[in-house]
């Protein structure tokens, strides 16, 4: 009696263990009826599941891509890469979870330990990029401030209008337009600019784009009519948008590889029970 009570408890165990993996694959590969689409699926119907949006991976991979687009004209002004790796790493963990979800539904289907095993280990090898991508940008976001302080101005002055620096030129211009702010600390850090030291300022006090309204020349009068005076000057500004940012892929990562880490021990278990489902009917 005490035999059969077993059989049927690991019996309960595998089915709720298949179920909550096919949930957990759900939220990365979302095909309701993935069963049963699998299996009578022809193999144009199953492009066309591969190629559907799958909720998890797109979401990972969409925040990698809006951070890199958000602030790729600024990456210049960064003594670190550690940001854009941040975002890279994010996207390369989105697409392996794209895939990975695809592998998950069909092993948990076809309930084949070596697919599972294969399976296992890519949610291991996602759950250690989606950490290092999370742990990076929590890293990063910690001295932050402190890079910006000492490599923003000095970026500023020494590169801005210089040949071969025409990236750093278009980047200083879109943070002084897009956060209304004029230097890195405030205005007079251009007094020590090498382009306002040069004829080519023409006489300017500051670049025409930290007036409120651009038109050429601008840039002689400094007044606060005329050029964006904020206090904290574009440190303070630029500063707060990549912390935003820096947030964001931290908690994406570290969330998603906590998911990842669970979804493993799940089919860790899973494994397990099959293995002794197999070892028992061996011995019959």
């Amino acid at each position: 009696m005490s035999a059969v009570y077993k059989d049927d408890q690991e019996d309960w165990l595998t089915v709720c263990l298949k179920y909550l993996l096919f949930v957990f694959n759900f939220l990365f590969w979302p095909e309701t009826h993935c069963r049963e689409r699998i299996k009578e699926s022809s193999a144009s119907e199953m492009a066309e599941l591969w190629t559907r949006p799958k909720v998890g991976g797109a979401a990972v991979l969409g925040v990698g891509i809006w951070t890199l687009l958000e602030k790729s004209d600024y990456s210049s002004l960064l003594a670190s890469s550690t940001f854009a790796v941040s975002a890279y790493i994010l996207i390369l963990a989105g697409s392996l979870v794209v895939v990975t979800g695809f592998l998950g539904c069909c092993a948990v289907i076809r309930e084949q330990r070596g697919c599972l095993s294969m399976y296992f280990f890519c949610l291991l090898l996602i759950f250690l990029i989606e950490l290092v991508a999370g742990v990076l940008a929590y890293v990063y976001y910690q001295r932050l401030s402190e890079e910006l302080k000492q490599h923003l101005n000095q970026t500023m002055t020494e590169n801005y209008a210089q040949p071969g620096k025409e990236a750093i030129t278009l980047a200083v211009d879109r943070l002084q337009q897009d956060f209304k702010c004029c230097g890195s600390n405030n205005s007079h850090d251009w007094m020590a600019s090498v382009y306002i030291s040069s004829e080519a300022a023409e006489r300017r006090v500051v670049p025409d784009s930290c007036c409120k309204t651009i038109t050429p020349l601008c840039g002689k009068r400094d007044h606060p009519s005329n050029i964006y005076k904020v206090e904290g000057g574009c440190i303070t500004k630029l500063e707060q948008f990549l912390a935003d940012h820096l947030l964001v892929i931290s908690a994406v990562g570290i969330g998603v590889a906590c998911l990842q880490l669970a979804g493993a021990v799940l089919t860790a278990c899973f494994i397990y029970l099959l293995y002794k489902e197999e070892e028992d009917f061996g011995t019959l």
